[in-house]
């Protein structure tokens, strides 16, 4: 889950660049305007992404290493 919420971080922030320097938003070009539907559910899944990403802020990289061994089971 770290490492989906990471890459749609990086897409926002990507986006965020392109607002940035060229007034341009990819994910409401692409996806018709930011009024669209799939455009606001894309800007509310990477929101979550980002609020989600916060707490790897809290943990250490063992610790978060650790709880995904223990997840995919390859302690066992």
């Amino acid at each position: 889950m770290d490492r989906l919420s990471l890459l749609l971080v990086i897409i926002g922030a990507i986006n965020w660049g392109l607002v940035g320097l060229f007034q341009f938003d990819l994910v409401a070009f692409l996806f018709g305007g930011q009024a669209a539907l799939i455009s606001r559910v894309l800007y509310t899944i990477i929101g979550a992404a980002g609020v989600w990403s916060i707490s790897m802020l809290f943990t250490s990289r063992e610790a978060r290493n650790a709880a995904n061994e223990m997840h995919t089971g390859a302690n066992a």
